[in-house]
């Protein structure tokens, strides 16, 4: 969004933070958008975006090789990432700041050299480089240089001005690319048998893999890929117990797999990350530049504005959440950009900083959860359970219900508990606004219309970005290009279509580019619209005219697009290295069998001890990242005791959802207290209060068959093995059957909320939350007599409560 919708409202007293300070305040587990630079660097660094944005929209039409572009789209991520994540950082005026090199940096770097060392002068002549490549020898030699002089690249001004490893490091990343691309048909043979320079080209990509993920997102990621790896190749030793011995691997076999194949490196999470997710971050940029997601908080905060009430701001909060969240796909910069908003409104009413940064928090998270964009790790579970994502955004719809209707009535206990003014939201019309601004919603929607049209993720998302193109035209000041430039894009779609029917393409061999598909007519009218803008106004910018309205908006959301996905290309490449290894030793086997023997074959046991190693391992690895390694860890274990893989895998996605907000790393806590000036931990405790309800409910669709309803899964039989097979609702009381248990988890919340929260009508004593508590951990078990028994006990629960505070106080207060 732009800085001009951030600010707080005329008359708050409250510092209005630059788009600078925003932008680091939005950065996610996944590393958020990278920095921003000028000058000649920003042109160089905007093309290569530019570029990789270009390219993934040209692959949902043309047919790229598939290590083709898996390479050459790390490739430009690694160049991007060296360079505007720097070794040495820069000011607010461009200088360089010089200081000591950290310890980890050193850690890094000693890791770095002593790898390449011991391939370089391996003791088996048939590993070792020297003597069989000059080249990779020599490469291999200029890469630990680079290492070896972090201490001074950090210390020396000019060497921290011109970068000179950074620059080595992106030109050695589209080397590999280069190779890889030229050499395909060479090494797809033997991949298992890399020549020397293969050993330190491969070597050398998991090494930059390694850093720039340590760069964008931390060193504990990386530092889990380098124990794995050692892992893999010792194999046994006196640090690995007994149980998770194997025979150890080759470097060879290592590499080669990494690097040579794509099992490893460029497995399903960085294939993910070139298709799925890029795609839709390059949709949510374009719906987010269109307006959509300002519209949708002015519209969730007029939803709630005429009539001033204690509950007003909670609802409103909750509701922008939701709204901009299905647009964003990210908890953090969801909640930076509703609390910067809400903030002011929020202290009008009276809320405490700590209880006003939960509630935000709490708000934004939810972006991660909500359809249609989800998070990162929702394209993955699609492919691991190999299933089309329509299918993805159903299992989510009504855990994403339940999510916001407990942040609801969170909210709505702590407005009376509290006994926060009543406020007005807005002073806007919501009619005026739907009339003005509706069709945003159209553009929101069409993902899952395409979706259910039966079109492909991938053209379904391609024909969204269409939509929310043309629909950014209907205001001046949302179009993504000028209107001169739609006008040519129009009449180019429809010259490319002409001409891709005429059958001249055929005969001109370029039959490829241009057919008789809309779509394709569509790409060239779209890519002849942003040339033509961008033309009108770089010819401004040079003439010191101002720039066209919508002459640069298109080609700013593929910059935004890519820059979000910097982080993630990192993260899902550097977990490739960690599937890779579990995939060669057995490793998530092994591990299952040892969560199922220590729980017993308990279900609840196992999703408790899945739950708190979620927990754990959440709290300094990005959620896509803890999601792909419980994929491959834990899912396994919950499969054999009986979870349904949909229920395991959804259950895994929300519980590395949940480390955002956990302490003591929790980030979206700790943006939103750094905008209500609240203290950090207080905040982060106050909102895992609000989310914790929730984050109950995923144990209720994994405990039982008829809990998978949730998911609106239903059983369909059994297979050959016994295991229960689950398929969608198909009947009338199949669909009666899930909108109970829906209803049955919505109560369940009630109970959760009266217990945490400790208020209802009023303020609920020990007994009162104690029963409530009872009865909604009943609910969650979808079986006859515990939902009895749930309802009887949160009815007793609720009616002491009701009887208590209707004797010591008759007026309730209105809300």
């Amino acid at each position: 969004m732009t800085t001009d919708a951030l600010k707080p409202a005329s008359g708050d007293a409250e510092r209005v933070l630059t788009a600078e300070e925003l932008e680091k305040l939005s950065s996610d587990s996944e590393g958020g958008p990278a920095r921003r630079v000028g000058g000649w660097l920003g042109w160089l660094t905007g093309s290569v975006a530019f570029l990789i944005a270009a390219t993934a929209m040209y692959w949902t039409q043309f047919s790229i090789t598939t290590t083709v572009y898996r390479a050459s789209f790390l490739a430009l991520c690694l160049a991007l990432i060296f360079i505007l994540y720097p070794l040495a950082k820069t000011g607010r005026d461009g200088a360089p700041q010089t200081r000591r090199v950290s310890v980890e940096e050193i850690v890094v770097a000693l890791i770095a050299i002593a790898m390449l060392a011991y391939i370089l002068h391996h003791p088996n002549p048939r590993i070792a480089v020297v003597g069989r490549s000059p080249f990779g020898y020599g490469l291999g030699w200029v890469l630990i240089a680079c290492f070896a002089a972090y201490p001074l690249l950090v210390a020396n001004r000019w060497l921290a001005r011109i970068q000179p490893a950074d620059w080595f490091f992106a030109a050695l990343g589209l080397y590999c690319a280069w190779y890889l691309s030229t050499n395909i048909d060479e090494f797809k043979t033997r991949a298992m048998q890399p020549s020397a320079e293969e050993l330190v080209l491969g070597l050398a990509l998991m090494l930059l893999v390694l850093e720039a993920t340590r760069r964008t997102v931390g060193w504990v990621l990386p530092a889990i890929a380098a124990v794995f790896l050692i892992y893999c190749y010792a194999g046994t030793g006196w640090l690995i117990p007994d149980v998770f011995e194997h025979r150890g691997f080759s470097l060879n076999r290592i590499i080669g797999q990494n690097f040579l194949t794509l099992e490893g490196l460029f497995t399903t999470p960085l294939d993910v990350a070139a298709t799925f997710i890029i795609l839709f971050t390059i949709y949510g940029a374009v719906l987010d530049r269109g307006g959509a997601g300002r519209f949708f908080i002015e519209w969730a905060f007029a939803l709630f504005g005429k009539n001033p009430s204690p509950s007003a701001p909670g609802r409103a909060v909750v509701a922008s959440g939701f709204l901009l969240g299905t647009v964003s796909g990210s908890g953090v910069a969801t909640t930076v950009t509703v609390s910067t908003l809400a903030w002011p409104m929020l202290k009008r009413s009276g809320y405490d900083p700590q209880v006003a940064g939960g509630m935000l928090s709490a708000a934004g998270i939810g972006a991660t959860l909500s359809p249609p964009t989800l998070g990162a790790a929702a394209f993955i579970i699609a492919e691991f359970l190999d299933v089309d994502y329509l299918q993805i955004l159903i299992y989510a719809t009504i855990p994403t219900v339940l999510y916001y209707v407990s942040c609801w009535l969170m909210t709505e206990a702590d407005s009376r508990r509290l006994g926060v003014v009543p406020v007005r939201t807005s002073d806007a019309s919501v009619w005026e606004l739907t009339k003005r601004g509706g069709y945003h919603f159209i553009s929101l929607g069409a993902i899952a219309v395409f979706l259910v049209m039966g079109f492909t993720s991938f053209m379904a998302v391609y024909w969204s970005i269409v939509v929310a193109f043309v629909l950014s035209m209907v205001r001046e000041e949302s179009r993504l290009v000028t209107i001169e430039a739609f006008a040519v894009g129009c009449a180019a779609a429809l010259a490319a279509w002409l001409f891709g029917v005429s059958g001249w393409p055929q005969g001109l061999g370029i039959q490829e580019l241009f057919n008789d598909r809309i779509s394709v007519a569509t790409f060239w009218g779209i890519a002849a619209a942003v040339a033509v803008s961008g033309a009108q106004s770089l010819a401004a910018m040079r003439s010191g005219r101002p720039v066209p309205a919508g002459g640069t908006g298109m080609i700013d959301a593929l910059l935004d697009g890519t820059r979000s996905t910097l982080g993630i290309v990192a993260v899902c490449a550097c977990a490739g290295i960690i599937v890779s290894v579990v995939n060669l030793t057995g490793l998530g086997l092994t591990i299952s069998g040892i969560i199922i023997s220590a729980g017993g074959s308990n279900v609840f046991l196992i999703l408790l001890m899945a739950a708190l190693a979620m927990w754990v391992l959440g709290l300094s690895v990005p959620v896509t990242a803890s999601y792909i390694i419980a994929a491959v860890m834990l899912v396994p274990a919950l499969i054999k005791v009986g979870v349904p893989p949909a229920a395991a895998h959804m259950f895994m996605f929300y519980y590395a959802v949940l480390a955002d907000v956990s302490p003591p790393t929790a980030l979206a806590p700790f943006a939103a207290s750094a905008i209500t000036g609240g203290e950090p931990f207080r905040t982060t405790m106050q909102a895992w209060k609000y989310t914790l309800p929730a984050f109950i409910v995923p144990f209720m669709f994994c405990l039982t068959p008829d809990g998978a309803q949730l998911l609106m899964l239903v059983p369909a039989g059994t297979n050959a093995a016994g295991a229960t097979v689950y398929g969608m609702p198909g009947t009338i009381a199949a669909w009666l059957s899930v909108l109970w248990v829906t209803l049955t988890a919505c109560l369940a919340l009630v109970g959760f909320c009266v217990a945490f929260a400790g208020y209802a009508l009023g303020q609920a004593n020990a007994a009162e939350r104690i029963i409530c508590l009872a009865g909604g951990v009943l609910l969650l078990v979808p079986r006859p007599w515990a939902t009895a028994g749930g309802l009887l006990l949160l009815a007793a629960g609720l009616t002491l409560h009701w009887r208590r505070i209707g004797r010591a106080s008759p007026a309730l207060p209105a809300g």
